[in-house]
This record gives C-alpha cells, sequence and structure tokens, in this order.
C-alpha cells in the first residue's frame, strides 16, 4: 500500500453551507500567505474560485471570517479576524477528534484493501 488514509470531514451547517477542507485550507494559506491571490496561488487554485469560496464563507457566519485591504502605499492583503481563525480552531478541534475516533476502524478498512 502506498501512503497513508486519511479522513476528510466536511460540516454540513443548519443554514444550507458547508465547511471543509477546502476553505479550511484557504483560510490557512491566507492566514500564511497575508492575501487572497498569494493563497489561491499556494493552493494551486484559481483567484475566482478563492473568491466563490470567501463568499460562500460569508453568507455561512455571522460575521466575516477574513478581512481584507484594498492596495495603496501599503500594499493591501488579507487576514483572518477574530472569528476567522475561531472557525480554523474549531474545525481543526473537530477534524482530531474525528480522526483519533475512527483510527482503528479506518485501518481496518484499509486492511481490506487488495
Amino acid at each position: 500500500m502506498t501512503g497513508k488514509a486519511k479522513l476528510s470531514v466536511r460540516i454540513d451547517l443548519p443554514n444550507g453551507g458547508r465547511f471543509g477542507p477546502g476553505k479550511a485550507a484557504l483560510l490557512l494559506a491566507i492566514d500564511s500567505e497575508g492575501s487572497i491571490s498569494k493563497a489561491a496561488a499556494a493552493l494551486s487554485m484559481s483567484y475566482p474560485r478563492a473568491l466563490k469560496l470567501i463568499d460562500e464563507m460569508k453568507a455561512d457566519f455571522a460575521q466575516p471570517l477574513i478581512a481584507s485591504s484594498h492596495g495603496g502605499a501599503s500594499g493591501g492583503g488579507s487576514e483572518l479576524t477574530d472569528l476567522g481563525k475561531r472557525v480554523l480552531t474549531l474545525y481543526g478541534d473537530v477534524t482530531e477528534t474525528a480522526e483519533t475516533a475512527s483510527m482503528s476502524s479506518i485501518e481496518a478498512l484499509c486492511g481490506l484493501q487488495g
């Protein structure tokens, strides 16, 4: 077997939105890169796709997860809001708990592969 099985968690929110590994990765990339365009490039994601995901997250949560400033003397950029950081922390907690709780079952399932 090459590689290791990985659990992917997507949360279907009560308002019909979804939050999962793709949006979490985008938030993490924005946090580390300081801009939406750099984050999209780091993820090999198109800028329009990144904007679409950001718009979805904006609609899914009570407040924005990302704060952006336009270019100019300071060059602009984007950063996570306190809510964005909290969403990432909670999502990390959910995925870690799910991975830990399901580890033996995932290993057993992988043992059934040919």
